[in-house]
């Protein structure tokens, strides 16, 4: 939470969130009609949507907190096992020996879990990301 002379509002002060400076950017009609359909599906303003993915670039923002970041390096850590077991069966494979049934089954059962929960804890993650950018007033 930020702390001022003013009053805090949603963890900001209300001088902080005043936005007195402005930033002239051009787009193409399509790029805008883009930009706008996308801002709309965030529920967000295009000014807001523009000045989110910026802070966010510029790393004063950034898309993944402390806590997201933890999660990914473990699920990479997990994919990076994965991957080592799926090549340890391809190479039996390759030099014509055929893995046991349960071991094939258990790499693939593997990837498979991984998979599925990279994909929810991003799904997760992106959902978090777009409420701060909102409850911001990015």
């Amino acid at each position: 939470m930020i702390w001022g002379k003013n009053s805090v509002v949603h963890g900001r002060s209300s001088a902080t969130k005043r936005k007195e400076k402005i930033a002239h950017i051009r787009f193409s009609a399509a790029d805008f009609g883009a930009l706008e359909e996308v801002a709309r599906a965030a529920g967000m303003t295009v000014s807001a949507f523009v000045r989110a993915l910026s802070m966010e670039g510029a790393g004063v923002h950034p898309f993944f907190g402390e806590a997201d970041r933890a999660v990914l390096g473990l699920l990479a850590e997990g994919m990076r096992t994965i991957g080592g077991n799926l090549n340890q069966v391809a190479r039996a494979i390759n030099i014509g020996r055929v893995p046991a049934d349960d071991e094939l089954a258990g790499s693939i059962k593997d990837a498979h879990v991984i998979a599925t929960t990279v994909a929810s804890e991003l799904a997760e993650m992106t959902r978090r990301a777009a409420a701060r950018r909102r409850w911001d007033g990015a």
